[in-house]
């Protein structure tokens, strides 16, 4: 054995090293606002990051760091319905379903929280090395662990797989028909596709330059590049980047507006909110790294991480 290991030492001694993989992309420091930011402006807490809206219940949810608190919000009238203890801070949000509950990754926890809806009561289950983002789909919950570079994979409240992902998996979205599962590696700089069912991959690609977060449309996803200042529309069949948006502004937090074929991206060099298609931007609030829409109304909220506070406005 050690012969063996010898030979290959010595057969692969003159490879070139691997390169070593750039820092994963982060939001712009945003300057202070230059115009009044559109719509209502409300304080909501320390540092918000992470929005999602149910429609069923009416309710934003907005997570909070130090104090660690996950707060719900009326979506009429923006007033805080409960703020919910957390054993760690929160990230980025997403729903397991209409009515909840909202899947609250928690970082140095290592941790998924499930937090129920309107009451707010709270389940955990332990994941891998610092969970980032995470979704819903097949009866299954699916979370990326940044620093273990693996997806986990919940079901009945236990994780039951631990999948190798792309390097430092950031964004997690589930395919619209909920067949498919969207990682993006956000160091690697690649996306990958899991078969919700098989837990299979289906595929892997690079995706820009400094990619960060992923929301899925039928038939596609989009990822958006922050460091290369654009939009990347992936399609699946086969696994491949169809087109690039130029989004000069350091683009960072996404939502979907289904019902009326929308997208809104931030913008945090320039804090501001652009919709697609189209050409709109509408001022918003400084750092605006999150956003979220509620499909009955079209209502965008955006959080302010610098000032704490939470924006509404209707397009």
């Amino acid at each position: 054995m050690v012969l063996l290991a010898v030979g290959v030492l010595a057969a692969t001694g003159c490879a070139a090293p691997e390169a070593p993989l750039p820092p994963a992309a982060e939001p712009a420091r945003s300057p202070p606002p230059r115009r009044t930011p559109a719509g209502k402006v409300v304080p909501i807490g320390h540092k918000p990051e992470g929005l999602v809206v149910d429609e069923q219940t009416g309710i934003v949810a907005v997570g909070l760091t130090n104090p660690d608190r996950l707060a719900l919000v009326d979506a009429r009238t923006l007033r805080v319905l409960r703020r919910v203890r957390l054993p760690e801070s929160p990230r980025h949000l997403a729903l397991a379903g209409p009515g909840g509950p909202v899947l609250v990754p928690a970082e140095r926890a290592d941790s998924l929280l499930e937090v129920a809806l309107p009451d707010g009561g709270l389940k955990a289950t332990r994941v891998g090395d610092t969970p980032h983002d995470g979704d819903a789909a097949g009866g299954r919950l699916f979370v990326g662990d940044e620093l273990g570079h693996t997806l986990s994979v919940i079901e009945g409240g236990r994780r039951i797989a631990r999948l190798p992902a792309p390097r430092q998996p950031g964004g997690v979205a589930s395919s619209t028909d909920g067949r498919r599962i969207a990682v993006v590696g956000v160091k690697e700089r690649a996306l990958e596709l899991f078969d919700v069912r098989t837990l299979r991959s289906l595929g892997k690609a690079p995706v820009g330059i400094g990619p960060t977060h992923v929301i899925a449309e039928p038939g596609r996803f989009f990822v958006v590049d922050t460091r290369g200042d654009s939009l990347l529309e992936v399609r699946t069949d086969p696994l491949r980047i169809h087109r690039r948006r130029s989004l000069p502004g350091a683009p960072y937090g996404i939502a979907t507006d289904a019902p009326r074929g929308r997208l809104w991206v931030t913008l945090t060099r320039s804090n501001l909110v652009a919709r697609l298609p189209g050409g709109l931007r509408v001022p918003a609030v400084r750092q605006p790294n999150s956003v979220a829409v509620d499909e009955r109304t079209g209502r965008v909220f955006v959080a302010s991480r610098a000032d704490g506070t939470l924006q509404a406005f209707d397009p």
